[in-house]
């Protein structure tokens, strides 16, 4: 399957992959992503002979049969979702405990093939446990970030509904938690996209606007007009996402002395390429909290993941070589 090349009716319906929900309306560029990227995770599945699952993911009367899916028991049993023993231990350890007010989805996380949460632990589930290894990747990606021992904790909140924060349940699907020392932390908040599209999004709830609006303008990190190019538009789910790494910069414990969220997708994910372009520019050229990466950029960091789980991803992911 050719990056950029258009997926017919009658291919995806004999892989179970043909769904209105990757219908985009007035996007047919990001229409084609979507069916293009469920199919290689579908095909993904076919090639290793893994039994089919469902939706909903436990089947029963009544569901559908969904070729980006592995049947549930199998993949809780076998761990075939994720890539590397690494990324396998790390899920093992995150489903293993609960954060308050967590979102995990542990159905999804281990089932589903297509899903960006378990796509996250296979690009960062090797760090998790390997403090040197952590270390590394984190210099080669970011080397602005301070020194010090990390932590990787995936789908992680400082404090969800905690009204210090955002008081809402918004949190990073990996974070990098860095002990800068003194007493001070550093945070890198990573949201991964995959084969998601970016959506136009009401505007927030008034009990909860001008908590937002006073740490973005607190923050200095916006251009003027920042309002109407953000809230209520595609971009206001990625600035809730940015808001969470400023809202633990401008925390009343004064711990954390340094943050950036990053918004990591694919390079062939067209709406999210244009909307971290459209957010980039709703910033200040100073702005040092937001960075888009590409997973093909994270992977060309030679330093940052072993050459075989380098290779691994690309291959399922990406349908090419890092």
């Amino acid at each position: 399957m050719m990056a950029g090349q258009p997926i017919g009716e009658a291919e995806a319906r004999a892989a179970d992959c043909w769904f209105d929900v990757d219908k985009v309306a007035g996007d047919p560029d990001a229409t084609a992503w979507k069916r293009r990227a469920r199919l290689r995770q579908a095909r993904w599945r076919q090639a290793r002979g893994y039994p089919v699952g469902a939706h909903p993911y436990r089947g029963g009367s009544g569901c559908s049969v969904v070729g980006s899916r592995l049947a549930l028991e199998f993949a809780v049993s076998s761990g075939v979702n994720f890539l590397t023993p690494g990324a396998l231990a790390a899920v093992r350890r995150r489903v293993g405990y609960s954060e308050p007010h967590q979102m995990l989805n542990a159905d999804r996380v281990w089932a589903d093939l297509l899903s960006s949460m378990p796509l996250c632990f296979n690009l960062f589930g090797d760090l998790d446990g390997d403090a040197e290894l952590a270390a590394q990747a984190v210099r080669a990606w970011w080397p602005a970030a301070p020194p010090g021992e990390i932590a990787v904790r995936f789908e992680h909140s400082p404090g969800r509904r905690d009204a210090g924060f955002l008081g809402n349940r918004t949190a990073f699907d990996v974070a990098f938690d860095i002990d800068a020392g003194g007493g001070r932390r550093a945070i890198v908040g990573v949201e991964t996209k995959y084969h998601e599209h970016a959506k136009r999004e009401p505007r927030p709830r008034a009990a909860v606007i001008d908590r937002y609006i006073q740490i973005t303008e607190e923050s200095g990190e916006f251009a003027d007009g920042w309002q109407s190019a953000v809230i209520g538009t595609e971009l206001q789910q990625i600035w809730q996402d940015h808001l969470l790494v400023l809202a633990m910069l401008q925390h009343a414990s004064g711990q954390w002395s340094w943050g950036r969220f990053v918004l990591v997708y694919p390079r062939e994910n067209p709406s999210f390429a244009r909307v971290a372009a459209a957010y980039r520019r709703a910033l200040r050229d100073s702005a040092e909290t937001f960075e888009a990466r590409t997973m093909e950029e994270l992977l060309a960091a030679p330093a940052a993941l072993a050459p075989s789980t380098r290779a691994a991803f690309a291959a399922r992911y990406l349908g090419s070589t890092p």
